[in-house]
């Protein structure tokens, strides 16, 4: 049995910044405002960061007493009530970090937040708005000239776009390590929470814990895997200063959450995707790989799957697949200086013995185990040889690394030349990448966790036994990964993802026992809803790194795409090539300067100044004797030992100290994730519940003629679809306006260019459906002289509304179904000896649940009621006859007891 372990809650959720003189007071505490920390900053500092965290934790009594000492201490004159010595600065969630140009430093704070999504209860947040403020103060401040420059440059990053993070969920890691961290063994945890106390530099930090005996439950928080952390440097100056809880990692990439009705059973389907720090960068700028092996536009994909129902990580269920996207692992670049749709192809670094791709790959088989899948979509045939390049390169460096691997660990190249598939009229592209998918599945399996329900081990689906991973005891565990590329890795990549997540979305359904076989169709509301998941998720990330949203989706590799999206595409080739003309290169100094690639120093060029940024992002070329790595042995030792697993996830020495488990009162706040998901502290009504307010498949998906079969599986006409009624424009003025989820609800004017939420470009729905507000109620809109008709759509007949007619008798036919279905039931759903002479020990006045199913996992319950006594049934009945009148004669005892209450009473 796993121990009883939660991931700990971040006490820092509300900040407040006080302002005196000299100093700042950042005053933060959980959502319940029961527990406090205190931060001082020191403001007579010009250049030098002086922050002082005392570790302790106030009440809300203790914080007030010490803000009004404050107060009455930085009054000028003592005694004056007219004027304040402390000033309330500004409200936030979160400290982003700190970051210092030439002058002093300045705090970044996240002062808007929006809920995305929710894992298991724990909420994903996505940064509204964000304030940068000066700390030294006026007086000690020493002025540059080129200050605001930099400060120009640095804001040009917009925080408010698709930047995420949460307070109790690590979003660097994926679901799979989150849930294999808290399933410990229990001696590990009991070592680690003594080896954490020993260590302990926080007098504070382990209080309690030896009162608290056995009754108490580890709380577990992980290092965040910092390839995918966005403030790593502007936090690494307070990291070993203050307490964990300041210190809130975000990602940067794109998160979006939709629910999938099953017949009213509530599933959550989530897509997070996590951008690379390293060797991040803008189109043409960024290319191939750096000299540690981290490459261009790498994005980790998660797909996630929970039941709404249950939202405990440790009863729920819960399933997820990671897919990756990169550039080519090579030494490679594109000349954009000639002002070509399509500069020519370098290769800049002759690399005979892979030294970079074995670089990248080990960092792979490190977090995903094997095996690596390659799915290589540039094109191999060309009049000019220009795509093709990248092909005989990445061919000749798998071949070379693979020769050294063990033959069941190599890794799987697959190349597929996807343009070409596509001009073709015999071939269809998705038929060829759905078998692809299904191969890559099968090798790579995913995680769920959970095991195989009896149905799949009863009736085992073909497909089912094939399956690769690692099956475990409590589930099963994705081992490798699909990595695909093509030159930019947007289009022809997100297409190319989506069939996979599709495959994989169709096994992780039937890992949970919601379908009966491990395939789903198109034109169903559940792949529509995925579908339009992942077309948001491309636009987000083709936005961010080619600057316009996907020019080819997934409706145009179906060759279902109206005549208007060819237009559109058209627009969104320009707006790519015109920001990858004129403002990649501003994009590319703000991330440099953002991420810590470039630090200003007085005396040095400034950023603006240098010919080039390539010296920023190769370490190698710097040192004069760089370290080399072995050319057969081109992996890391303790890797090639545990794979196929992968060794991030191992339970060893160097992955348990990146642990921080504290044990903690099973009711304590730090790790009650009910307490923290339904606060019942505070006001909330159900027009503000997330769940309500995002993309539901019934809602936005489900015709809108309910007589036809309400299951997100089945196949729908095109003039079926929740959507297409809106986009029709005979039935425009009859529809009903849908609300719109979280997830994809349109952005403000402002941001519409560069915002992850736009909504899916396809076709003809999003120019007819306009905007709409997220949380409006359905109106129906129709003429005044039309009530006839608004009378008729509104008050629907009941065998159009059901199905059936409720009113009519049952057939024959179904009523011997019924009674057959009755008999069975009882026939089966017996109990066995053992939970009958259970039964018979509990006391007669308990409610029994008696199990009905035959197997213990899945099992239903039915009650029974406590049994009574003949003498209380008597009592019962006696009394529901006196209410009417009826009285009973007296006993003897009665008579006997009144009179001795009289004789008491009153002789």
């Amino acid at each position: 049995m796993p121990a009883a372990a939660a991931p700990i809650i971040s006490s820092v959720q509300k900040l407040v910044l006080y302002e005196t003189r000299a100093r700042y007071f950042l005053v933060g505490s959980n959502h319940a405002e029961t527990k406090y920390r205190v931060l001082k900053i020191d403001r007579t500092e010009p250049k030098d960061l002086v922050i002082i965290d005392d570790r302790h934790v106030y009440t809300q009594q203790e914080v007030r007493e010490l803000l009004g000492r404050l107060d009455l201490g930085n009054r000028t004159k003592m005694g004056q009530k007219g004027s304040s010595g402390l000033f309330r600065a500004v409200s936030a969630f979160g400290v982003v970090g700190f970051v210092r140009f030439l002058e002093g430093y300045y705090i970044v704070l996240i002062t808007k937040k929006r809920k995305m999504a929710d894992i298991g209860g724990h909420a994903v947040y996505k940064i509204e708005d964000t304030n940068m403020i000066y700390i030294p103060n006026d007086s000690v401040r020493i002025s540059h000239p080129d200050e605001a420059r930099y400060l120009r440059i640095f804001q040009n990053v917009d925080l408010s776009s698709n930047f995420y993070f949460s307070y109790s969920y690590d979003l660097s890691h994926s679901l799979q390590y989150n849930l294999t961290v808290l399933r410990m063994p229990l001696e590990m945890l009991k070592s680690e929470t003594t080896q954490t106390r020993q260590e302990s530099f926080d007098i504070f930090e382990d209080e309690g814990l030896i009162t608290q005996g056995g009754n108490g439950v580890f709380g577990i928080s992980s290092e965040p895997y910092m390839k995918y952390v966005w403030n790593g440097e502007l936090l690494d100056i307070i990291k070993n200063t203050v307490h964990r809880d300041w210190l809130l990692y975000i990602i940067h990439g794109f998160c979006g959450q939709s629910k999938l009705l099953i017949y009213g059973r509530p599933v959550y389907v989530t897509l997070i995707a996590r951008r690379s720090s390293k060797f991040a960068g803008t189109r043409f700028l960024k290319r191939g790989a750096n000299c540690e092996g981290d490459v261009a536009n790498e994005v980790e994909t998660e797909q996630m799957l929970c039941d709404a129902s249950v939202m405990s990580f440790t009863a729920g269920s819960y399933s997820s697949y990671v897919q990756v996207r990169g550039s080519v692992p090579l030494y490679w670049s594109q000349d954009i200086s000639t002002m070509m749709p399509k500069p020519p192809i370098t290769l800049d670094q002759a690399d005979p013995f892979a030294h970079v791709a074995a670089l990248h790959f080990d960092q792979m088989l490190q977090r995903f185990g094997s095996p690596i899948i390659v799915l290589n979509l540039v094109k191999e045939r060309e009049k000019r040889k220009h795509e093709r390049i990248l092909s005989e390169e990445l061919v000749a460096a798998v071949t070379y690394l693979n020769q050294f691997l063990p033959p069941e660990h190599t890794i799987i190249y697959i190349p597929w030349d996807m343009a070409k598939y596509t001009k073709s009229k015999l071939c269809n592209v998705l038929d060829r990448l759905n078998v692809i998918a299904e191969s890559v599945v099968k090798k790579t399996g995913f995680f769920v966790n959970r095991p195989d329900s009896y149905c799949s081990i009863l009736r085992p689906d073909e497909k089912w036994n094939e399956l690769g991973g690692c099956v475990i005891p409590t589930g099963r565990l994705q081992t490798g990964v699909l990595r695909t590329n093509c030159v930019d890795c947007l289009d022809r990549t997100n297409t190319a993802q989506f069939m996979v997540g599709k495959c994989a979305l169709a096994y992780q359904l039937y890992s949970l026992g919601l379908i009966d076989k491990p395939n789903l169709q198109f034109d169903t509301d559940a792949v529509r809803l995925f579908e339009e998941l992942y077309e948001d998720h491309g636009d987000t990330l083709s936005l961010q790194y080619g600057g316009s949203q996907l020019v080819h989706r997934v409706k145009t590799y179906r060759k279902i795409a109206p005549w208007t999206q060819h237009s559109k595409d058209i627009m969104q080739t320009l707006s790519r090539y015109y920001s990858n003309a004129f403002s990649d290169a501003d994009r590319q100094d703000s991330i440099n300067l953002f991420l810590g690639v470039f630090h200003p120093t007085e005396g040095k060029p400034h950023l603006w100044e240098l010919p080039t940024d390539f010296y920023l992002h190769h370490k190698n070329t710097m040192r004069l004797l760089p370290t080399r790595r072995s050319y057969t042995y081109w992996w890391t030792p303790e890797v090639i030992k545990h794979l196929p697993l992968p060794y991030d996830e191992v339970i060893c020495a160097a992955n348990l100290k990146k642990l921080v488990v504290k044990k903690f009162h099973k009711y304590e706040e730090e790790i009650d994730i009910h307490n923290e998901f339904f606060r019942p502290y505070e006001l909330s009504s159900f027009d503000d519940t997330f769940c309500l307010a995002m993309t539901s498949s019934a809602r936005d998906f489900m015709p809108k003629t309910v007589g036809i079969d309400p299951s997100p599986f089945t196949v729908r006409k095109p003039d079926e679809t929740g959507k297409s009624v809106l986009g029709n424009k005979s039935n425009r003025e009859e529809a009903v306006l849908q609300r719109k989820t979280a997830a994809s609800a349109p952005p403000p004017p402002s941001e519409e260019a560069v915002s992850s939420s736009s909504e899916d470009d396809s076709g003809t729905d999003r120019e007819e459906e306009g905007s709409v507000s997220q949380r409006s109620t359905p109106v129906k809109m129709t003429d005044l002289g039309d009530s006839a008709k608004v009378t008729e759509n509104v008050v629907q007949p009941m065998k159009e509304v059901y199905g059936i007619n409720l009113s009519d008798g049952l057939s024959e036919e179904d009523l011997s179904i019924y009674l057959r279905f009755v008999q069975l039931g009882q026939s089966q759903h017996k109990q066995d000896k053992s939970s009958q002479q259970f039964c018979s020990r509990c006391p007669d006045g308990v409610i029994k649940l008696t199990p009905i199913s035959a197997f213990s996992q899945d099992n239903i319950y039915e009650v029974q009621p406590p049994k009574v006594d003949r003498k209380s049934t008597e009592i019962f009945h006696a009394h529901i006859q006196a209410s009417q009148g009826i009285m009973q004669p007296l006993g003897k005892e009665d008579t006997s007891m009144y009179r001795e209450y009289i004789r008491n009473r009153y002789l």
